[in-house]
């Protein structure tokens, strides 16, 4: 049996809460790091605070020169790449490596037209003009969504209708990007300007032999362990989004080589799973602000198992429904997740602020009040703010 105590301090190791923060500029070899502990960045349109892609480092390096991300991201030479966007969970920056574990996901949507209903429709009923699309970019080179509109004039793939909430050419992209028949070569203002997908990833990274799915998967949950610690089932599929019969057989592959250790954990039902070089600290020390789609909390359940946490992220909840507020960032402290905080980056003010505090019970002694303030002052720094300034709404707020 594995205590809930010992459960979290597994999984923060693994998500590399345990690591010290860089005492100088962080480089590549820091972000390569993260990378190593979490697998992937999901990426997320929302800017209140900070976009999700570059959280992650925050919390775990503390402040960093966020070119670091975009210059492995989008390096204008392929062969100079180490990131590249596709869907992870959900969309994600992921190492250059993984792309041969993903191409069986895009073998089968191009195979059984997956995606969302409006991708899907407009390649069953319109491939010639997704063709079309495809050809623009390989004769023109890296365009957005726009600009191809732009150039296709008052072209159409046929009648309009409810599913028209991109443009047509938005909709034939989106395919193609399931498909991986392009990538995100570059972003102007968070907007995706793609390319075909030779003109993206590196040569050698396209020329590495395409394992079978089944073989690709097994390694998915394999990395997936690896950045859990401990985790259910449930657990290791979701973080590569796996349906549950594929990760079903690769646990059980998993199990019988003894990489994955079936284990009872405190408080969880059902069968944990442990990855057998997991790292077990007596203890760790760790103060970071969380994004909502941190890896260490963006399935609720588990963060609930883990933490006693229960989380909800209330974009899109009406205002006066709110409890905690509209972009709501977990505060870890030793070992806990003890208060949440709703951040605002005023840029035009030169001022972060927190709109709303809340602490979880037990959670506000003053050491992490404390510590929760000097990553305030560290977040406003990193963004470049002047100030924080806390709103009287929770009942932290008083205290910070």
């Amino acid at each position: 049996m594995i205590s809930r105590r010992a459960a979290r301090r597994i999984a923060l190791a693994a998500q590399g809460f345990g690591d010290p923060r860089p005492t100088g500029a962080a480089d590549r070899r820091h972000l390569r790091r993260v990378l190593g502990r979490t697998q992937l960045l999901q990426v997320d349109s929302v800017n209140v605070f900070e976009r999700a892609h570059y959280l992650p480092l925050f919390s775990r390096l503390g402040t960093y020169d966020k070119a670091l991300v975009d210059r492995a991201a989008y390096r204008r030479r392929p062969v100079d790449r180490e990131l590249f966007e596709y869907w992870g969970h959900e969309a994600s920056l992921l190492p250059v490596a993984l792309h041969p574990l993903l191409r069986w996901r895009m073998a089968r949507a191009h195979a059984l037209g997956e995606g969302w209903g409006r991708t899907q429709r407009l390649a069953a009923e319109q491939p010639a003009f997704v063709e079309r699309v495809l050809q623009m970019l390989r004769d023109e080179g890296p365009l957005t969504a726009g600009e191809l509109q732009d150039r296709l004039g008052s072209a159409r793939p046929g009648p309009s209708g409810p599913w028209w909430d991109w443009s047509a050419p938005k909709v034939a992209l989106e395919h193609l990007f399931w498909t991986g028949q392009v990538s995100t070569a570059d972003r102007r203002a968070f907007t995706r300007v793609y390319d075909v997908v030779e003109r993206v990833l590196p040569p050698a990274v396209l020329a590495l032999p395409t394992p079978t799915r089944e073989q690709a998967q097994r390694q998915l949950v394999r990395l997936a362990a690896r950045s859990h610690g401990v985790a259910t089932e449930r657990d290791l599929r979701d973080y590569f989004r796996l349906r549950p019969a594929e990760a079903a057989g690769a646990v059980r592959d998993l199990v019988e080589s003894g990489e994955l250790l079936p284990v009872s954990v405190e408080g969880w039902p059902g069968q944990g799973y442990l990855w057998h070089e997991a790292a077990m600290p007596r203890r760790v020390r760790a103060s970071a602000l969380l994004s909502p789609f941190d890896p260490l909390v963006w399935e609720r359940a588990r963060t609930s198992r883990l933490f006693g946490f229960d989380y909800r992220i209330e974009i899109y909840v009406p205002a006066a429904q709110r409890v905690h507020g509209y972009y709501v960032l977990p505060f870890l402290h030793d070992e806990a997740l003890v208060a949440r905080v709703d951040l605002k980056a005023d840029r035009a003010n030169g001022v972060l602020r927190v709109l709303a505090a809340w602490a979880e019970p037990g959670g506000a002694n003053n050491g992490a009040v404390d510590a929760l303030r000097a990553e305030l002052h560290r977040a406003a720094s990193w963004q470049g703010l002047d100030e924080v300034v806390v709103e009287p709404r929770g009942d932290l707020a008083p205290h910070l």
